[in-house]
């Protein structure tokens, strides 16, 4: 599970904290079906509607989910992550940054073994425009983001709503928006997102935001390489010097790759169209689905 429905279940841990009460209120608006949240100090209270629990398992046993969403500082994501996957989460949403990294580690493992999908940390979330939203994304504003046919990947919130904003206005609304993280330990990969996308019957076409960095841009090129669905790619940090850290804490070039003309190729020679700057993804789409011969156009 990685592009959000509006029929799942969704649990938010930290439900009434200034953060997760805030965005809790726009998910709703939005349509996302909130069950129920967590807080050991408000179980037994009804929040927003939703029944309060003092843990996910708990909340499990009574009003079932399929998504949890963790508004929890780095100190408790560990024992909030852990406590939302041992209760059966089939995918978990963690926005949290700063997260120790053994603590990351521990989640992933965890999560491995129970079959849980992670996203992020660090991610901004899930936007399903006219289905809901899941995060922090500005998934109830219908000038950014409105039902369409492109799916979008990017590991910065930021990017990925200017991205949906200039598809907007270019009358190309959005089937999925999948916010990977900007982490260097994340649990779904740009590669993930890319194959769900490819997968998905209302994506026609996809467009992929990446940084320097790593090699998941390089690794989403080998499948990029067998679609029928095009893509287009922006890749952040053209400018950056070597060794310097960019940004996130992944977007750092050092002897080994991640460089920009490193994933620029390799995206390239997989017929990805990258651009240059976030205002001319909105062409490059429409060209792109342009040239698709009619029956895979039809898809």
């Amino acid at each position: 599970m990685i592009i959000f429905r509006k029929q799942h279940r969704v649990l938010v841990q930290g439900i009434t904290g200034k953060q997760g009460s805030f965005w809790t209120e726009k998910m709703l608006g939005a349509g996302t079906r909130i069950v129920a949240g967590v807080n050991p100090k408000r179980a037994g209270d009804i929040y927003l509607d939703a029944p309060v629990y003092a843990s996910a398992k708990k909340a499990m046993a009574e009003t079932p989910f399929d998504v949890a969403v963790m508004f929890i500082p780095p100190a408790l994501a560990k024992e909030a992550a852990l406590d939302a996957i041992e209760a059966g989460a089939k995918l978990l949403v963690v926005l949290t940054e700063h997260i120790p990294i053994h603590d990351v580690m521990a989640i992933h493992a965890v999560a491995r073994i129970n079959g849980t999908r992670i996203l992020g940390p660090n991610t901004a979330g899930l936007v399903t425009p006219g289905e809901g939203f899941v995060g922090i994304m500005p998934g109830h504003n219908d000038s950014i983001f409105r039902p369409g046919a492109i799916g979008v990947v990017s590991r910065s919130g930021s990017l990925g709503t200017l991205v949906s904003l200039n598809l907007t206005r270019a009358g190309l609304g959005q089937s999925a928006f999948i916010g990977i993280g900007g982490d260097p330990m994340i649990g779904t990969t740009t590669r993930d997102a890319l194959e769900a996308l490819d997968r998905d019957p209302r994506t026609q076409a996809i467009v992929l935001v990446g940084e320097i960095g790593g090699a998941m841009e390089e690794d989403a090129a080998v499948h990029a390489a067998g679609m029928s669905k095009p893509v287009v790619a922006f890749i952040a940090g053209r400018a950056a010097p070597p060794g310097k850290k960019m940004g996130h804490a992944g977007a750092i070039v050092g002897a080994s790759g991640g460089s920009y003309a490193g994933k620029r190729d390799a995206l390239e020679r997989a017929g990805v169209t990258v651009v240059d700057t976030p205002a001319q993804i909105p062409d490059a789409v429409r060209r792109r689905l342009a040239e698709r011969p009619p029956q895979a156009a039809s898809d």
